[in-house]
């Protein structure tokens, strides 16, 4: 049985690495030269943290994942770009996470409070922020950003660049080639916007006022009347005060490399 503040007899840590206090690290394990591991971090075993990296405290990491390798990008030279996780999250077993390059911003950023379950993929010079769940095997490509509270079912593919907004659901299975918004639900391959992420606004405690309103505003924003500007500008003078209207609004006029996800035209 290890002991707190131990480093198992297998594991390796070069020199360098900043280790923070309580933390554990178990069998088989190679902590690099340029890691810094936060309180009570936890390495199961057989667990690589490479590069530049920056692991927040009480992150659990379990065996096989590979964290802060050189990014999977022809065009990296060798940069030191940097790859930051944050504090509290979960990375399971076979979990893949790549710093940022030189085209990207030179990090990869990911929040607290994030589970990443098995096989699940980020990608270089994503930005990923907090209370993020990724099921099984989601891949997330280069250069996307995922709001907090976002959830990724298992097997989804999201492609280079894309955002997914906050409070946001993406189906298992489903292809993202476009933006999400945030509240907004996906499913498909490729995926289509399919309505809001009800279920996990309840869970969250929104309102049913908070929930009826975003209801009116998906249907205006997704009508067949007009351009998407125009009716972004209608939903801002019947919503603009409300909070979570401004941060779709927000996300929509924001806008990105990718177009944005809308609901399947009517047959």
């Amino acid at each position: 049985m290890m002991s707190r503040n131990d480093v198992h007899p297998t594991a390796i840590v070069e020199d360098g690495a900043k280790l923070g206090e309580e933390v554990r690290i178990g069998p088989f394990c190679h902590v690099g030269a340029g890691v810094s591991l936060g309180e009570s971090v936890e390495l199961a075993s057989h667990v690589v943290v490479a590069g530049r990296t920056t692991i927040g405290a009480r992150t659990r990491i379990f065996p096989f994942a590979s964290i802060g390798h050189q990014p999977q990008d022809l065009k990296y030279k060798g940069e030191p770009s940097t790859l930051v996780v944050g504090s509290d999250c979960l990375i399971r077993e076979g979990v893949t996470m790549n710093p940022g390059t030189e085209g990207g911003g030179m990090v990869t950023v990911i929040g607290d409070k994030c589970a990443f379950l098995a096989n699940s993929h980020v990608g270089h010079d994503c930005h990923v922020g907090s209370n993020v769940i990724f099921s099984n095997n989601v891949m997330l490509a280069g250069h996307c950003t995922v709001g907090d509270y976002a959830i990724l079912g298992g097997g989804a593919a999201v492609i280079q660049f894309a955002r997914v907004g906050a409070h946001s659901f993406l189906g298992g299975m489903s292809g993202l080639e476009n933006d999400l918004i945030p509240y907004g639900m996906a499913l498909g391959n490729r995926a289509h916007l399919s309505g809001l992420n009800i279920i996990g606004l309840q869970r969250r405690g929104f309102s049913r006022e908070d929930i009826h309103s975003l209801r009116r505003v998906y249907r205006a924003l997704f009508a067949d009347e007009g351009t998407l500007m125009e009716r972004v500008e209608d939903v801002e003078k019947d919503f603009g005060t409300h909070p979570i209207v401004k941060e779709i609004v927000a996300f929509i006029r924001a806008g990105g490399k990718r177009s944005l996800c809308t609901p399947h035209a009517e047959a």
